[in-house]
């Protein structure tokens, strides 16, 4: 049997980015021949991969690429905050980047431009860090934006990787605008550019829920409602003796919400409800409802939010894009949170590797 050296050990280690042991036992299976080593470590490696495939991997960074007027923005994901933070991993994200602004797809809610790189030779990378690395990875979405005017922003070191796209003139000044409104997005989280974007039907579902709510927090009706509901929760079975004795012992208490339960409270919501065709009716609250529709709307319109650079705390996304840039006009924005909608594995750390030493 040939003698299987170190130098031997390093050389397979780094042609396949196998662990030390992991080498060390393909040459001696195979009496030191390299090219035997290395398809063992391939069919070693791949039971691995597909060994770790049920794992849960939420983890992982954001990277994004840019060519000219046209940008990128990936998610890969790890098991583990720690591999994210792992330069071999971070490598390997920008490469997926790279790869995914290079070819001729847009991503998005489409999963079959993902599996489309994957199978275009994608798969054997990621299987290859995968075992490389020692953690299930996952090529989660990528999606593609272009413009006059494209700039991204990554924060908390890949958590969060945003790309706004826009028409007008590109210029250091207008490319600046757009860098500082991907901060925006970042840090606000906006569900869309305007609220022209938002269709008739959803703005119906935003109009319904907060009339819904409004209704059921009756405490915060207009007054002559309120009273209204008060008189018919004293004079009927709608609420119990306690609440109804509390009632008449603080009605002219403004703290007077703190001595009815949270029973008594619900009960006067469902009241509410069961009068939604009069109450509506009522000008006072078709204001109160639309006031909180418009304040629902500054928060998720990406123009309406107050910008968070403003000087007076005041100025509007909108007003600071025009105060830079007339012509500039925000056609699109992408913001990928890592692990957005994912199941997260709660682990403890320090168990685990007890476990380890211990088996």
């Amino acid at each position: 049997m040939a003698a299987i050296t170190a130098a031997m050990v390093k050389e397979l280690r780094e042609m396949t980015g196998a662990g030390m042991m992991d080498c060390k036992k393909a040459l001696t299976e195979t009496d030191g021949n390299m090219e035997a080593a290395i398809e063992v470590l391939r069919k070693s490696g791949a039971a691995k991969v597909e060994k770790k495939a049920s794992r849960i991997a939420a983890e992982g960074i954001a990277r994004v690429a840019a060519d000219g007027n046209t940008a990128v923005v990936a998610e890969v994901n790890s098991e583990t905050d720690f591999v994210a933070k792992n330069e071999v991993f971070q490598t390997f994200v920008q490469e997926i980047a790279d790869k995914a602004l290079a070819s001729g797809l847009n991503g998005g809610a489409n999963g079959e431009d993902v599996q489309a790189l994957l199978d275009g030779g994608l798969q054997a990378l990621v299987a290859e860090k995968t075992l490389q690395i020692g953690e299930k990875l996952s090529f989660r979405r990528f999606e593609k934006v272009t413009g006059d005017v494209v700039a991204s922003y990554i924060h908390g070191g890949g958590k969060i990787g945003v790309l706004v796209a826009a028409t007008g003139t590109n210029s250091d000044a207008t490319k600046e605008a757009l860098t500082n409104i991907a901060m925006q997005v970042a840090a606000m989280n906006p569900t869309y550019i305007s609220r022209n974007d938002i269709s008739a039907d959803e703005l119906a579902k935003i109009k319904d829920i907060t009339l819904e709510s409004a209704l059921n927090d009756a405490f915060t009706l207009p007054k002559p409602i309120l009273n209204k509901l008060l008189e018919e929760a004293v004079s009927t079975d709608i609420w119990g003796e306690e609440d109804k004795a509390n009632y008449e012992k603080e009605k002219t208490n403004k703290y007077l919400p703190n001595f009815i339960s949270d029973a008594g409270k619900a009960a006067l919501g469902q009241l509410a409800i069961s009068k939604k065709a009069e109450i509506s009716g009522d000008k006072i609250f078709a204001g109160l409802v639309e006031g909180r529709i418009s304040k629902q709307l500054k928060e998720i319109c990406l123009l309406d939010q107050t910008y968070v650079k403003a000087e007076d705390g005041k100025q509007s996304v909108s007003n600071y894009l025009a105060s830079v840039s007339k012509d500039l006009v925000i056609t699109k924005f992408v913001r990928f949170e890592v692990g957005e909608g994912m199941e997260k594995k709660n682990e403890d750390f320090a168990a685990e590797v007890a476990k380890q030493m211990n088996g």
